[in-house]
């Protein structure tokens, strides 16, 4: 077993110009953690890399890359077993997991969460999904064009009556144009008639994100709905608000059956179980070891950021029992129990790790709370890589840095 640093010396510099970074595929069980260098550049992983087929089927904020996940996963874990993420989030590491044959275990707080990661993960008929997405595509645009009297539809279907589609949901009347929400709410109709629901979910969500009230630059934190033209920032000139939702819902449609198809080529039979539950009351089944990003402590309301896909979705909330969510602010209270809360769920995987396995913790911890939630949970902070991320989403702009913690079971 590797001996176990010192503070002083776990440390490893963000900064390394004199190793190139890291290739994921190039890693072994033997590749010692000194010469993994994290810092990739854009021209060292462009966009499509990281977010190569199933990784981005719908967006999702405070994700990490699929990348940092592959080479733990190869430093630590072999084909056959298992993985487990507590806050599996969108699936990243339930996916790299697959497609390395690693059995993985996901457990999330967010419905929608759940249902991404199903998505994700599920095992498809490619030419049963396609089928699926665009005959439910096609009666969608058929019933759009009944209800608007748009005449590109032939006498037999203009002489069935238009499907009638009403909510008295708040939330969507507000943030919706009248055309849009009825285009969504046409499609949402249909997708029972279907096996691959949860696929056609995810392209139902995705397309109601686009199809919000809200500036074209602010999709993340949309603060009011939009309803006047206004200077667009993202495409530098005056934009419209969005008063349809059907291009969405055709640009994803063909985009969602060309990341399927990809992934269902490397897709192996490992095993993937995802639960809506909370990982601070769940008893884990043995596990190999853990690859996880917990939320952030005051910065982002995981259900808030999917709020559409709750309401239109019908889905379960259990925002209550988020932990560290933004409405709690980082006061000294909210970063304690924060604390406290990620502590218990280590604690319980502590209870399921297997001899000799691996928790690998990714956080970005500005306020140095990890140290004590390892002792908390009784770990030992066998190795830490802080690591520059300097690709942003959206229009951050300022340097961010993360780190990755390397655990063992105390004792």
């Amino acid at each position: 077993m590797q001996e176990l640093l010192t503070n002083e010396e776990r440390r490893v510099s963000v900064y390394r110009p004199a190793k190139k970074p890291t290739k994921p595929e190039a890693v072994t069980p033997d590749t010692p953690l000194e010469e993994l260098n994290l810092n990739w550049r854009e021209a060292d992983l462009p966009e499509r890399e990281r977010t190569k087929h199933v990784h981005r089927l719908h967006p999702y904020l405070g994700k990490f890359i699929p990348q940092l996940v592959e080479i733990f996963l190869r430093k630590y874990f072999k084909p056959g077993q298992t993985v487990l993420d507590p806050f599996c989030g969108s699936g990243t590491t339930l996916v790299q997991a697959n497609e390395l044959g690693i059995n993985s275990i996901g457990y999330d707080i967010s419905a929608f969460n759940v249902l991404l990661c199903r998505a994700k993960t599920a095992k498809y008929d490619p030419e049963k999904a396609q089928k699926e997405i665009l005959d439910i595509l096609n009666r969608t645009e058929v019933e759009i064009r009944k209800i608007f009297n748009d005449r590109q539809i032939t006498l037999w279907e203009d002489e069935k009556p238009a499907l009638v589609v009403e909510t008295k949901d708040e939330y969507l009347l507000t943030w919706y144009a009248p055309r849009a929400l009825t285009e969504l709410l046409i499609y949402r109709h249909f997708i029972d008639d279907y096996e691959y629901q949860d696929l056609l979910k995810v392209i139902l969500s995705r397309s109601a994100r686009s199809a919000r009230l809200t500036t074209h630059f602010d999709l993340d934190f949309p603060k009011k709905p939009q309803t006047e033209p206004y200077w667009c920032y993202k495409h530098s000139r005056i934009c419209q608000p969005t008063s349809e939702a059907l291009k969405f819902l055709n640009r994803y449609s063909y985009d969602t059956i060309s990341r399927i198809e990809e992934f269902t080529r490397i897709r192996t039979d490992a095993s993937v179980e995802i639960f809506h539950a909370d990982s601070r009351k769940v008893n884990f089944p043995p596990i190999h070891g853990v690859i996880t990003s917990p939320p952030y402590v005051g910065l982002i309301d995981y259900h808030e950021q999917h709020a559409y896909a709750y309401h239109l979705l019908g889905l379960e909330d259990k925002r209550e029992n988020e932990i560290g969510p933004a409405a709690e602010g980082t006061s000294q209270r909210a970063k304690q129990k924060y604390q406290e809360d990620i502590a218990e769920v280590f604690r319980r995987v502590g209870k399921s790790l297997l001899p000799g396995g691996r928790v690998i913790v990714v956080a970005a911890d500005t306020a140095d709370l990890y140290d004590e939630i390892a002792r908390f949970a009784e770990f030992e902070v066998e190795y830490t890589i802080n690591r520059h991320v300097n690709r942003r989403t959206g229009r951050r702009a300022a340097d961010f840095y993360e780190s990755v913690f390397i655990w063992q079971k105390r004792g």
